[in-house]
């Protein structure tokens, strides 16, 4: 976490700061809290240019994808039961739509080309007069490609089609401008952009209109949409964090690019190296590598108490299955397996760097020679 975040988390959680419950307005403590959550709901709306008003809380961004999702679809089955997505989607895109499905649903999942793009003709290939609902997510999690967002948007307005964004690995990151985008519904994440974890935030385009179904209930929070006791020091922390994101935005993607130049200078000692993904449109901050001859799993293994690597999202590392998201784009065989996703951020030093290079080729050479000895 940024240290601003984490102060600004403090001063919410002893008895001389913002302890109270921002719900409980008929004492001053209360309405304390309630004034620093309407403050970071407004810093959070200034960062994605929309009206503080349509910023719902959640838990995180696999929450606000399943209200986002489940919340439209089922307020508006009625209207259509088509919605599209991609086969390249987080899981819990993923795994709402199959539950989407299982209750009558059709969905329409897009395949990625070879380096993990999706083209807005695709999308409007797969429009039906049944389409309610697209999601498509802005910068993939596991490769960083980076996807048309604003075209995909001005595309499904012109059609009259809820569009849904998860902006979980791209907000503070890229810049959102929902004053010009015509999205719908988009999802963020407290912990991507250095704030606490257990806080997202979902924003809820005219949110007064309310077109989503809530998928808890009890008590009035958050308009209706999403009830329960908010979090004032997780919502503080996440505020200060991505409006810190937005204004480091220019000098964190200059750093993370000189930090990718001089790691993939280091693996590139070696031979049989191949890079997964658009490498020309995708984020600095995350390498998603194949290296030939080396399995995934045993680099992880040999690694796993100097450089922190993995073969997929942290979501889904613990399962022990090959990457979804490269399978979509159609890789196959010994680079899907010996596929690893490296990442790095504000905090990461250019001899880090250079170390977990240097650190990476030594174990790739010699996991190389046992597995052809």
């Amino acid at each position: 976490m940024a240290i601003e975040s984490i102060e600004a988390l403090n001063r919410c959680c002893s008895i001389t700061g913002h302890f109270a419950n921002p719900a409980s307005l008929q004492h001053v403590f209360g309405e304390e809290a309630s004034d620093i959550v309407e403050k970071s709901r407004k810093k959070i709306a200034n960062v994605l240019k929309c009206k503080a008003n349509d910023v719902i809380f959640t838990s995180g961004a696999t929450e606000s994808n399943n209200l986002a999702l489940r919340g439209f679809a089922l307020a508006n089955q009625n209207k259509g039961n088509h919605i599209i997505t991609s086969a390249s989607e987080h899981k819990s895109v993923l795994d709402t739509y199959k539950h989407l499905e299982c209750v009558g649903f059709d969905v329409t999942y897009l395949k990625p080309d070879n380096d993990g793009i999706i083209t807005i003709q695709q999308v409007l290939d797969a429009i039906t007069d049944s389409t309610i609902l697209v999601s498509l997510m802005h910068v993939n999690n596991e490769t960083g490609v980076i996807q048309d967002i604003a075209g995909f948007a001005e595309a499904l307005a012109s059609k009259g089609i809820c569009f849904h964004v998860d902006a979980a690995q791209s907000a503070g990151k890229l810049s959102i401008d929902l004053e010009s985008f015509p999205i719908h519904l988009l999802s963020v994440s407290g912990h991507k952009i250095y704030g606490p974890k257990g806080i997202g935030c979902l924003y809820v385009r005219n949110r007064k209109m309310s077109y989503l179904a809530p998928l808890l209930h009890g008590g009035g929070q958050e308009h209706g949409i999403r009830p329960g006791t908010l979090p004032t020091h997780q919502i503080a922390g996440m505020a200060t964090a991505l409006d810190l994101a937005n204004k480091n935005r220019n000098a964190d993607y200059e750093n993370a690019t000189t930090l990718q130049r001089a790691f993939i200078e280091q693996i590139s000692m070696l031979d049989g190296l191949y890079f997964n993904g658009d490498q020309e449109h995708k984020l600095p901050n995350i390498i998603n590598v194949s290296f030939e001859h080396v399995s995934a799993d045993s680099l992880i293994i040999a690694l796993r108490d100097e450089v922190a690597i993995a073969s997929g999202s942290a979501c889904n590392s613990g399962a022990v299955e090959a990457s979804h998201v490269l399978r979509s784009m159609g890789i196959e065989g010994d680079r899907l397996y010996g596929a690893v996703r490296i990442s790095f951020g504000r905090y990461t030093t250019i001899d880090e760097i250079i170390w977990a290079g240097q650190r990476i080729c030594e174990e790739v050479t010699r996991l190389r020679e046992l597995a052809l000895a």
